[in-house]
């Protein structure tokens, strides 16, 4: 199953931004999955966060904690096209495909917390 949405080339994608560690964690999590389960992610230059492309609307809802969700407003971040990265100082992890598409933010909600449970459990093993 896909977890992906499709999300039309005009509109501007809003952005799930975590630290890098959750967020390498959940791209692990989603790419297990069905083997679509991740969109286009940037990380900064100094690799302290990741940010995933969700559909727009998406920041109106959410709240999961440790992370935060910025609506861009069509102020230039569109997975179309995406040679460059839309955010300066950023670069993609993983570049949108041909499909044009954003994480589902359902499916991405779930995959945070998986990925914050891991860490909680292997930090304790220290």
């Amino acid at each position: 199953m896909d977890t992906r949405v499709s999300v039309p080339p005009c509109d501007a994608c809003d952005v799930v931004t975590v630290p890098t560690r959750q967020g390498l964690e959940a791209v692990d999590i989603l790419r297990r999955g069905a083997g679509e389960g991740v969109g286009p992610v940037l990380h900064d230059d100094g690799c302290g966060t990741l940010g995933f492309l969700v559909p727009p609307g998406t920041a109106a809802a959410w709240d999961v904690p440790g992370s935060t969700c910025t609506e861009t407003d069509g102020r230039g971040l569109s997975v179309v096209p995406a040679p460059e990265p839309p955010v300066e100082g950023s670069d993609w992890l993983l570049p949108p495909g041909e499909a044009d598409l954003a994480t589902d933010p359902a499916v991405l909600r779930a995959a945070l917390g998986e990925a914050a449970r891991l860490i909680r459990a292997a930090d304790s093993c220290r």
